[in-house]
């Protein structure tokens, strides 16, 4: 049978705010449990709940960024049900009058086309506490410093058909949370996780297939996994005639397997209403379109300018804009650097995979991109060859001090001197004279493969330090012995 999957994604997104969605607590990661809590958190009868106006700005920017429509009179709702460490016994969230109704995302994808994914709403709910299972034998601890923890829900329609799709929609939404500086987007402690609602149906077939929901996957590499796991657990059971059952999931990356947490809930379960202890949020056209004036430049338009203002690639600008921080080190390496298309290739060459191989985000890089930009003016400038600067910017990256330092202490300087080339040049000729006789005998293309042997010559005599920019020509003259 041939299958198509249907995804829709729940994207948890924790706000930045400084204090708790109904709380004055403060909202900081790694502290001691239950150190981080109010009478609120806690549950306690009588303790009133006080909306965080920051939450509220931030998730009308999400809903600009995202072209939805903004909620003029959204509504708080109490969704019931138990769970140890919700001690209220409902979790405050939003349900039919969101703060941020329907939007889209076009999103592009790894061939180049793009893709528009429709969502449904934003809302804004507290976030439940925590279990502990680890550290109590036989019991279970409760931590509540999560508890009322200003999170923003993004709930998408069902219009992603594949893990790639759902991987790259999960990254642009990444990259939009943290372009407005909402939130911090560490996806490692829990700052964005995903529910991920899959199904299969035939090729063709309108009607949708029972779906389950995979609960809580907090990276992208694993948001992958976990689709391509439960597409063929799905594929199994329809195709030995089986029937799939309507349930939450989890995700064991370890064993790489989805099983079965609970049977899934409906909405009408959860006993949805209003909640009678905070009153309906109304805005005003005024505050909407003055929080709209205030959106910093997003993905996409920088992605844009980068094109038209320096030139690049939409590849290559891409790349550059899909995160704040990449795109901020590109641009203050080029203003030092001057020469966008070499700061491009040497941030997304060797600079990235310096990076990916001490597993650092660019944010940590130990080279700034002041001095990065400086490593590039040599390069530019010839003082050093591309080769040589490699070797420097392993240099800086251990903490060696700047590139002029580096290339000074070491001599590292290029030569550029067509005389001293000749010379060289002149000397390796005389050292390889049978492979010379044999270079002028063979035809145009066989000499093309040849130079490559006394180009390595040259360099390595050199030490790597002769311009090949002079090397090339001048060999190539003398091959030919004029």
């Amino acid at each position: 049978m041939n299958w198509e999957v249907v995804i829709g994604l729940e994207i948890h997104t924790q706000l930045s705010t400084k204090s708790k969605l109904f709380s004055g607590a403060a909202v900081g990661f790694g502290a001691e449990p239950n150190t981080q809590t109010t009478l609120v958190d806690l549950g306690m009868p009588g303790a009133l709940p006080v909306f965080n106006k920051e939450a509220l700005r931030m998730a009308v920017m999400f809903g600009h960024a995202i072209n939805a429509e903004i909620g003029m009179s959204s509504v708080f709702a109490r969704k019931n049900y138990f769970y140890p460490d919700l001690p209220k016994g409902y979790q405050t969230s939003q349900m039919d009058h969101p703060i941020v109704g329907k939007g889209y995302l076009d999103v592009m994808l790894e061939d180049g086309t793009t893709s528009r994914v429709g969502i449904t709403r934003a809302h804004l709910e507290e976030d439940a506490g925590k279990s502990l299972h680890e550290d109590f034998q036989g019991m279970t601890g409760i931590d509540l410093n999560r508890s009322s923890t200003p999170l923003l829900e993004i709930v998408s329609e069902p219009d992603i058909r594949s893990a790639k799709e759902a991987v790259a929609y999960v990254k642009m939404i990444h990259s939009i949370v943290t372009y407005l500086g909402i939130c911090d987007g560490n996806m490692a402690e829990g700052s964005m996780r995903c529910d991920i609602n899959l199904s299969l149906r035939p090729k063709g077939q309108k009607e949708y297939g029972t779906r389950t929901e995979i609960k809580n996957v907090n990276s992208f590499r694993f948001i992958e996994k976990a689709i391509y796991t439960e597409i063929e657990r799905q594929a199994d059971i329809l195709e030995d005639g089986g029937r799939i059952i309507q349930e939450t999931r989890l995700y064991d990356p370890e064993k790489n397997e989805t099983r079965s947490m609970r049977s899934k809930e409906d909405a009408n379960d959860y006993r949805y209403f209003p909640c009678p202890d905070l009153l309906p949020v109304v805005l005003t056209q005024e505050y909407v379109d003055g929080i709209k004036s205030t959106l910093p430049e997003l993905p996409s338009q920088k992605a844009a300018r980068f094109q038209s203002e320096h030139g690049l690639s939409e590849y290559d600008a891409n790349v550059l804009s899909s995160s704040r921080a990449m795109a901020d080190y590109f641009e203050t390496a080029n203003n030092v650097a001057k020469d966008a298309k070499l700061t491009a290739n040497w941030v997304m060459g060797e600079l990235s995979k310096l990076l990916n191989q001490e597993q650092l985000d660019i944010e940590n890089s130990p080279v700034s991109a002041e001095a990065f930009g400086g490593l590039l003016v040599r390069v530019k400038d010839n003082t050093i060859n591309g080769k040589t600067a490699k070797d420097v910017l392993q240099a800086m990256w251990n903490g060696e001090g700047s590139a002029d330092a580096i290339i000074e202490a070491k001599g590292l300087k290029q030569v550029t001197d067509t005389g001293a080339i000749e010379a060289m040049i002149q000397t390796i000729l005389d050292a390889n004279a049978a492979q010379v006789e044999q270079y002028r005998a063979a035809d145009e293309d066989k000499q093309k493969k040849m130079i490559g042997f006394f180009v390595g010559q040259v360099m390595k005599a050199s030490q790597g330090k002769a311009n090949p920019g002079l090397v090339n020509p001048i060999l190539a003259k003398m091959l030919k012995g004029k």
